[in-house]
């Protein structure tokens, strides 16, 4: 059954919901949704050079609790006149983790206020968000046949499939030895929203080279676990199929993804000093 019209109040800045569909979100991943909605107060809506009036969302507990407060933003296509319609295809990120949430429609004037500050009440949909993946991960490794590498991704707790049935794909290198564990903490991350995932390194091998391996790979050490604020590139990452990354140069023989500057809307990553590697001195280059 679709929602209730909200009501609508009086003034010069009031919108009336006249309905939204939702394609099915999947956790941290891009879905779209038609919204259509009036001008119902008396002023003009008019875009600025600073975006103006646009189309927002948040998304909700079922207790009203916001768990994403900016979302997406979509433009109304120029003025919208009092008494004006629009039918607008907007872009929904879904929230992390899945679960039950309720989805709040908005009009924002960026920089000033949200509609609903003003006495509008938002457009909710209460709404079921799916893991981002099914539990499906490969591992590409450059010059594969490395028989340490072979074994310790044969031991992996939630076993592996071919590339081409995966909806991850991770990225290692020879001598990358994965803890048992790790396949279960990459898959428990994508599934939970996270577009790419990676973890800590500790460097195998000689004493010289261990140390050596040890002062350059400070930063991805183990003992952490996860790290919003993580700024270094993801070491041997495991990126969600589809997903471009933009590639670094390697740091030790391995692998290397930055993460982007701007992570106000973009694709959510994830450090997990949890998800460990031992990088064995041969997969230096």
């Amino acid at each position: 059954m679709p929602p209730a019209a909200p009501p609508v109040p009086r003034g010069p800045l009031a919108v009336r919901w006249l309905g939204a569909t939702v394609e099915p979100p999947c956790a941290g991943a891009v879905g779209s949704a038609l919204v259509e909605l009036e001008n119902a107060g008396s002023a003009t809506w008019r875009p600025r050079p600073d975006g103006g009036i646009r189309l927002g969302s948040h998304w909700l507990d079922r207790l009203g609790n916001p768990i994403v407060w900016e979302g997406l933003r979509t433009e109304l296509g120029g003025a919208v006149a009092p008494g004006e319609r629009r039918r607008l295809e907007a872009s929904v990120r879904g929230p992390i983790p899945p679960g039950r949430y309720r989805l709040a429609f908005d009009l924002v004037d960026e920089g000033r206020f949200w509609l609903a500050e003003l006495g509008n009440e938002p457009l909710e949909l209460e709404l079921e968000v799916a893991p981002r993946i099914r539990r499906r991960l490969a591992v590409s490794v450059r010059a594969p046949g490395d028989p340490e590498t072979e074994r310790a991704l044969a031991a992996q707790e939630e076993p592996l499939v071919e590339e081409s049935d995966a909806d991850a794909v991770a990225y290692l290198a020879p001598g990358c030895l994965p803890a048992p564990d790790w396949s279960r903490r990459v898959l428990d991350a994508h599934e939970e929203g996270y577009a790419v995932v990676a973890g800590s390194i500790e460097p195998s091998g000689g004493p010289l080279g261990r140390r050596r391996a040890a002062a350059a790979l400070g930063p991805w050490a183990p003992g952490s676990g996860r790290v919003p604020a993580f700024s270094e590139a993801f070491l041997c990452p495991s990126v969600v199929r589809g997903l471009e990354v933009d590639w670094a140069e390697d740091v030790e023989g391995l692998p290397a993804a930055r993460r982007p500057d701007d992570r106000t809307f973009g694709e959510p990553w994830l450090y997990d000093g949890r998800i460990k590697l031992r990088a064995h001195r041969r997969s230096r280059s």
